[in-house]
């Protein structure tokens, strides 16, 4: 079982993962051989022995994701599969400014895809902004939990206004509608990226 679930094509640099096993080799031993076998994509960075009522999901405080904007003329080869590549200028302060209105508890249901097997649409986004590193610009959100495309969502309704497509009343509007799927478009899942999950204590101990 994964900590947060990801669409296809999101990359991972944090993800948390459990299981049950029977092996009894020290975790520094277990790494290695995971990462032995792995696929070349995927790595295995730690290895703890938690208590038989940990669940990696419901236990986790917060998810944190940050999504990559290649903000520049012309596009690079290198950072494709990592970024999305938008060459028109983005308004950065309009985009911070909107964050205003996404940072709290709120019912984010005009920001899911679906809300199937969804009990709530309200979450707590506990942080969030958007800045410029270098020719990136890299949106960062940490909440409780997240409904289904809510990340991608926001990025994409944000990167519209960033381009002077709608406005932050607009997002306001969307946000009180309730209506899921109205906020995007959709961002590509290329540019995300799970970057952390915290726990109430820390793994391990």
């Amino acid at each position: 079982m994964a900590a947060s679930r990801t669409d296809a094509g999101v990359h991972a640099r944090g993800q948390v993962a459990s299981f049950w096993a029977k092996s009894t080799i020290d975790t520094v031993t277990l790494v290695k051989a995971m990462n032995h076998y792995l696929p070349g994509d995927i790595a295995v960075k730690a290895a703890y022995r938690a208590d038989d009522d940990f669940n990696v999901r419901r236990d986790a405080v917060s998810r944190q994701y940050h999504y990559y904007i290649l903000n520049n003329d012309t596009r690079s080869p290198f950072s494709r599969r990592f970024a999305l590549f938008v060459p028109e200028t983005l308004d950065i302060e309009a985009m911070n400014e909107a964050c205003h209105l996404i940072q709290g508890e709120h019912d984010f249901a005009s920001f899911a895809s679906s809300l199937d097997s969804v009990n709530s649409t309200v979450r707590n986004v506990l942080e969030v902004g958007i800045k410029t590193e270098g020719e990136f610009a890299v949106f960062r959100i940490v909440a409780n939990s997240f409904l289904p495309h809510q990340v991608r969502s926001t990025v994409g309704v944000l990167i519209k206004l960033g381009r002077g497509k709608t406005s932050v009343e607009a997002l306001h509007d969307i946000m009180e509608a309730r209506s899921p799927g109205l906020a995007g478009p959709l961002s590509p899942p290329c540019g995300l990226c799970l970057m952390d999950v915290k726990y109430a204590r820390p793994l391990g101990n």
